[in-house]
């Protein structure tokens, strides 16, 4: 693949990710704010019930966060990984199997949403305010970034592994094995990382528990909607006589006489 397509493509991925993005901020807004709000009125309820009450300036008021910068958020997160992802799938396009445009962009979205978000959240969940203690921040963003890492590292491992093993055990038995694997190394992983509950027990579990929903919901839509839409686009690019051909044959039918009717 020369250089000329690569780029055309990190293009086409990023065009793919802003509209990705803007899709997960309207997903965001409907669905992940309410339960943003209700946490905030948990946390205000408990800073009047102490006599803490208000503490400093908001330097940015709720309605913005939760609109340009929100929409800000996503659609940079969006560019990001489109880009990226589009050079991943540059690197994996013909190594992972005899796969075309569409779905090998499909298995990278996949890959990429697996390795990325999903493991690193079954052991760290996505956390509502007012449910966890400013003073372990640090530690728990650096652990969350090592647990994708690790995610990453074993994901490449179980690929390499499922390679090896196609020859003698053939592609889907590989393809098990290897999948076994990565659980087990995955569990084994999370089970030695430290964990945090740092949950209040009168907060709502409800609100927790939409909260975590919403945060996975959101990126399955964003790398779905990534995946579906840069696949199209790299056809486009790749195999550029599919739209002519697709073109010409609707054009062919529309003009085509119609049979007489039988008298």
């Amino acid at each position: 693949m020369n250089s000329v397509t690569v780029r055309t493509l990190l293009v086409r991925g990023m065009l793919a990710g802003v509209v990705a993005g803007l899709l997960a901020f309207g997903l965001a807004y409907l669905i992940g704010e309410p339960s943003v709000d209700a946490a905030i009125a948990y946390e205000e309820a408990q800073s009047h019930a102490h006599g803490h009450g208000h503490e400093g300036v908001e330097l940015v008021s709720r309605s913005v966060q939760s609109t340009a910068g929100l929409a800000t958020g996503t659609l940079v997160f969006g560019i990001a990984v489109g880009g990226i992802a589009s050079l991943a799938f540059c690197f994996a396009l013909g190594r992972i199997g005899r796969f075309g445009p569409r779905a090998t962009a499909a298995l990278v979205a996949a890959a990429a949403f697996v390795t990325i978000c999903l493991v690193p959240f079954l052991k760290y969940p996505a956390n509502p305010p007012a449910t966890s203690d400013p003073g372990t921040i640090n530690q728990r963003t650096a652990l969350y970034f090592l647990m994708i890492v690790l995610s990453v590292l074993l994901v490449v491992g179980a690929t390499l592994l499922g390679r090896r093993l196609a020859g003698r055990l053939g592609n889907w038995n590989a393809s098990i094995v290897a999948s076994a694997a990565f659980v087990g190394a995955t569990a084994l992983a999370m089970a030695f990382l430290p964990a945090f509950d740092e949950t209040p027990a009168d907060f709502p579990a409800a609100v927790l528990w939409e909260f975590r929903l919403a945060s996975v919901g959101i990126q399955a839509l964003l790398w779905a909607a990534f995946g579906l839409l840069f696949g199209y686009l790299a056809e486009r690019v790749l195999v550029p006589g599919t739209a002519d051909e697709t073109a010409s044959g609707t054009a062919s039918r529309s003009a085509a006489p119609t049979a007489p009717a039988a008298p």
